[in-house]
């Protein structure tokens, strides 16, 4: 560890929202900061990245579609949501326990059935209770971490709101207007006044309403102010917690996080009515410590979810450093002369940098660890070369005005849509998928390139940073939204920009995932920002936790993978988790696309032996001569030296076509060196 991220995280730890112990604003037609303005760390705020959008041409390449989302609200992009908001007709969303999609008068929601075959894990939307509540017009009017609230329209007035939120069994419905409420299935009312129960498709669902439930419990009157509270009861539940925790409808979320030397750690904040607690459904990678999670569990494409009560849902992640060259201090000098031989020849084959956002982005990444490789062997006269190229090439990309003058390698500000666009944009960056991915190589390139040197960290800066605020942004800005692509709840990412898909949103490259927040924290240190360091590094060691979690190295003997055929899921959504990729059938793309690029991060993969050893066999039974086989080369090396050796012995028979354009030999070699020890 540098001595100067030991100085980011040794500082002050920085905790945003519910560690604060700061105020928790209502909805209102703002996204939510989560904490009072005072409180708030406020990372790339609009006092330091306006002047910056100013200076970058602003123009929309490609419009995003209309959207459902009142005026003044940033556009939510990436979200777990975003199909509510963008979709045509509206989009099935998995605000977990629940599934749930806004219909033509109202909306319906219900726990996903979840069943299992040989390549894919499906619990899609499932509606066991539709609501009329005579809406004519729906549309999102207030979003935060966890929650979004959606106000029902009809004649121009507004009807009612609804709020839902991850990890709530709970919908709710309060009237701002007297609003008759007519439901699909009738509930029984129950013991308790108040509280009505329905049993649809074997599961038990419950409601608690101020309002009057009609005779045949097919409806609900409310008057202006009543609220409505549908909930699912979990296996082993009890419908009494339910009932009371219902009766203080959650209100709107926000966020908290702290880093530490061992760990990060997460919570999210369900601010209630009355500050009650209320319950929340912890997913199987969140541990909550000193929380009652006994009460009862719901089944999910993740495993089971299970009850807790809290106001404040809190776990933690092992702390993944983040790291921008591999150690070779070990190598021998044999090791260090073929590692040398073999870098002057990968330099000299160098393409061209390509133009577009991702491949040429994969290609500053190459060479930057070409460059940290050189470095480390202590090639001046090469590491010059390098460090020429990768500065020429950086100061084309982050020339603010460059897209004045041509139309590729520059970026412009997308006033519409609230961020930044690459030209060439490719794979839909210009709609905003894959913005992590992308950009995470570019802040990785800067952050390897100007460690320890100032004076370029400075140059670049007025375009880097804002790169990094297309990702990271946090606190209200009208400029940019909070994080555009991760979400703390589930502890991933998501890649889709508006996710017009029945499953939800989803992404596929976990590992690229991981890779764009080490290349945020790289460039936060390097330009001397440990706030934002601090932030890379939650994100980052979050990642990592849920990519081993739910694509990698998912515990086989949990119930909900009983038929499943395989040891990775490939492409993780809201609704389903595939044995699949968007490119490719070939079994090396599936766990090809989760290991690579395989960064000086990657060791995060690394765990039982074993598992690696299966998931190789399922992707490459035949030997590495295969699409991604590279990659999968580095990643069998995890499973303990013997592996690193016979990797190692294997890299030499490796064909230059089975070499990815964001790999060269020398870093194949230099990581397999690093883990098969000196000679």
């Amino acid at each position: 560890m540098s001595v100067s991220t030991l100085r980011f995280l040794i500082a002050p730890v920085l905790v945003v929202g519910v560690l604060g112990g700061c105020a928790w604003p209502a909805p209102s037609g703002q996204e939510s900061a989560a904490t009072s303005p005072s409180a708030q760390a406020r990372i790339l705020p609009e006092k330091t990245v306006a002047p910056l959008v100013d200076a970058l041409p602003q123009r929309t390449v490609t419009a995003l579609p209309a959207a459902r989302l009142a005026d003044g609200l940033l556009p939510p992009t990436n979200r777990w949501f975003s199909g509510l908001v963008y979709g045509e007709p509206s989009m099935p969303v998995f605000p977990l326990p629940l599934s749930f999609q806004l219909t033509e008068d109202g909306m319906s929601f219900g726990v996903p059935q979840v069943s299992t075959s040989p390549a894919v894990i499906m619990g899609g939307f499932f509606g066991a209770v539709s609501a009329d509540v005579g809406a004519r017009e729906q549309q999102v009017v207030a979003y935060d971490t966890a929650s979004v609230t959606v106000a029902q329209r009809a004649d121009g007035k507004e009807i009612g709101r609804t709020v839902l939120a991850q990890g709530s069994p709970f919908v709710s419905f309060t009237a701002t207007q007297e609003t008759a409420v007519r439901m699909s299935v009738p509930f029984v009312p129950g013991d308790e006044d108040g509280v009505a129960t329905a049993t649809v498709a074997n599961s038990g669902y419950g409601l608690v309403t101020e309002g009057e439930l009609g005779t045949d419990g097919t409806s609900v009157t409310l008057s202006a102010g009543d609220s409505l509270t549908w909930f699912a009861v979990p296996g082993n539940g009890n419908l009494d917690d339910l009932a009371a925790a219902a009766r203080h409808p959650i209100l709107d979320t926000g966020i908290g996080y702290s880093v530490d030397q061992d760990s990060a750690t997460t919570a999210i904040r369900y601010r209630t009515a009355g500050d009650a607690d209320t319950l929340i459904a912890a997913m199987p990678h969140q541990e909550p410590a000193g929380t009652d999670c006994t009460l009862g569990s719901y089944p999910s494409v993740y495993g089971d979810l299970r009850l807790c009560r809290t106001s404040t849902l809190s776990w933690t992640a092992p702390l993944l450093e983040p790291a921008g060259s591999i150690d070779l201090s070990g190598l021998g000098q044999e090791h260090r002369e073929e590692l040398r031989a073999q870098l002057e020849a990968d330099v000299t084959a160098s393409a061209d940098f390509p133009a577009d956002t991702y491949f040429g982005g994969k290609a500053l990444y190459r060479s930057a660890n070409l460059l940290s490789i050189a470095r480390d062997l202590g090639a001046d006269d090469i590491a010059t070369t390098l460090e020429e190229r990768l500065k020429g090439e950086l100061a084309l990309w982050m020339d603010p005005a460059g897209c004045e003058n041509r139309s590729a390698r520059c970026f412009v500000y997308d006033p519409k849509a609230r961020g930044l666009v690459g030209l060439e944009p490719s794979f839909g960056s210009d709609q905003f998928n894959d913005h992590h991915f992308h950009y995470g190589y570019f802040l990785y390139a800067a952050g390897v390139v100007a460690a320890g040197d100032s004076e370029f960290a400075e140059e670049w800066a007025p375009v880097m940073n804002l790169l990094a605020a297309d990702l990271a942004t946090s606190g209200k800005n009208p400029l940019f939204p909070e994080r555009r692509v991760f979400d703390a709840y589930a502890g991933h990412s998501w890649a889709s920009g508006t996710s017009p898909f029945g499953d939800g949103n989803n992404q596929e490259s976990s590992s690229e995932a991981v890779t764009a927040w080490n290349g945020l924290a790289l460039w936060a240190e390097a330009s001397d920002q440990p706030d934002l360091y601090r932030e890379a590094v939650w994100m980052l060691s979050a990642e990592a936790a849920s990519a081993r979690a739910y694509w990698t190295d998912f515990p086989l003997d949990s119930a909900v993978y009983d038929g499943f055929d395989h040891t990775i899921t490939s492409l993780v959504w809201g609704g389903k988790r595939d044995y699949a990729t968007w490119f490719s059938a070939e079994p090396s793309a599936m766990l090809g696309i989760l290991v690579l690029p395989m960064s000086p991060v990657a060791g995060y993969l690394a765990g039982d032996p074993k598992r690696i050893e299966a998931n190789i066999r399922g992707a490459a039974p035949d030997g590495f001569d295969v699409l991604f086989g590279d990659y999968l080369l580095m990643y069998s090396a995890l499973a303990g030296e013997a592996a690193a050796t016979q990797a190692l012995e294997a890299a030499s028979a490796l064909p230059e076509t089975r070499i990815d354009d964001g790999n060269s030999r020398t870093y194949l070699l230099a990581w397999l060196m690093s883990l098969h020890g000196g000679r």
